[in-house]
């Protein structure tokens, strides 16, 4: 439809909850224009085990309920719910990969994925550590993790680190670097006109003036208030046990965590099913689903399609802006 952006959507792991969730989807009034990346046999497939209409047309095709308009990316081997074939792998990043290229050409105004399985497609040979890595190497800019739901936004400072490379990872130069495209793209992104940032610190009580760690009074610090000269409004560093409490985030517009599991519990807790994935700092919209493959509930037709409902809708509307600001 004329005027409305399109997004380009991956489906993931076909021997997931992906192509489930895809032909859900399909049963909805979509927000925008979706082109889904996948291999057309395996989301008839999940249509046709979960009893549900669907019609699969060419990539640009006008679709209405039941109908999906699909980049085909024919599998090798035939997919079957909750049975991982890493020789599948290989289809799944060529799709992120085609997809990520569309958007940088402008092809496709912003970029909607599902769940990827690293342990599969690291057992193919390839290396991989995640979709908002691989975004950022192809285009190649520094980009930020943040996760997103009804009552709160949390961004990290590291991604998918073992816990104990995580203190060396959060220099000054990193930090500077995560906050100022946190800030930039509450500003312009989500069009908040002076955004409200809580910096957790790395330590249990923020480091407690050094007893407990020097992180916060030698890196975080200096950062933080060097932005603060700047006018960025940025709280803390606070203790990561009470800062998301109800009453503290009432005027907090994100947080950012030290670590992936410093912060994503409290988000997950708080909200899971309508929670999604932002990756800020790319040129192009770009929202995922906030969980995994889900093997054990892949052929079941169980499994929510609510999160990725939400990601459409979200990227949606940041598409629609950029397109008509």
């Amino acid at each position: 439809m004329a005027g409305r952006p399109r997004l380009a959507l991956v489906v993931g792991e076909p021997a997931g909850i992906g192509p489930e969730l895809c032909v859900k989807i399909a049963q909805r009034a979509l927000p925008c224009d979706v082109t889904v990346l996948a291999d057309p046999e395996t989301l008839m497939d999940a249509a046709v085990r979960m009893g549900l209409p669907l019609q699969c047309k060419s990539a640009t095709a006008e679709c209405g309920i039941s109908e999906l308009a699909v980049e085909a990316f024919a599998l090798p081997q035939p997919s079957h719910p909750g049975q991982l074939l890493p020789e599948n792998s290989a289809q799944v990043i060529a799709a992120l990969n085609a997809a990520g290229a569309a958007c940088l050409k402008g092809e496709y105004q912003g970029l909607i994925t599902g769940p990827v399985h690293k342990a599969a497609v690291n057992a193919a040979g390839i290396a991989y550590t995640g979709t908002t890595e691989l975004l950022a190497e192809q285009a190649g800019v520094p980009v930020v993790m943040m996760l997103a739901n009804q009552y709160v936004r949390v961004a990290l400072a590291t991604t998918h680190l073992p816990l104990r490379q995580v203190a060396d990872a959060i220099t000054e130069a990193s930090l500077e670097t995560t906050l100022r495209i946190l800030w930039h793209d509450l500003k312009f992104r989500f069009k908040l006109s002076s955004p409200r940032i809580r910096v957790l610190g790395l330590n249990p009580h923020a480091g407690e003036q050094g007893v407990l760690g020097h992180e916060e009074t030698e890196i975080l610090m200096p950062v933080m208030n060097r932005l603060r000269r700047e006018g960025f409004q940025l709280e803390g560093p606070l203790p990561a046990d009470t800062a998301f409490l109800p009453a503290t985030l009432s005027d907090t517009d994100a947080v950012l965590a030290m670590y992936h599991d410093q912060g994503l519990p409290v988000l997950k807790y708080s909200g899971f099913e309508k929670a999604v994935n932002i990756t800020l700092g790319l040129p192009y919209p770009r929202v995922a689903v906030d969980h995994g493959t889900a093997l054990d509930l892949a052929g079941t037709g169980l499994a929510s399609d609510e999160s990725l409902w939400q990601a459409i809708q979200l990227c949606c509307r940041l598409a629609e802006q950029e397109m008509h600001p």
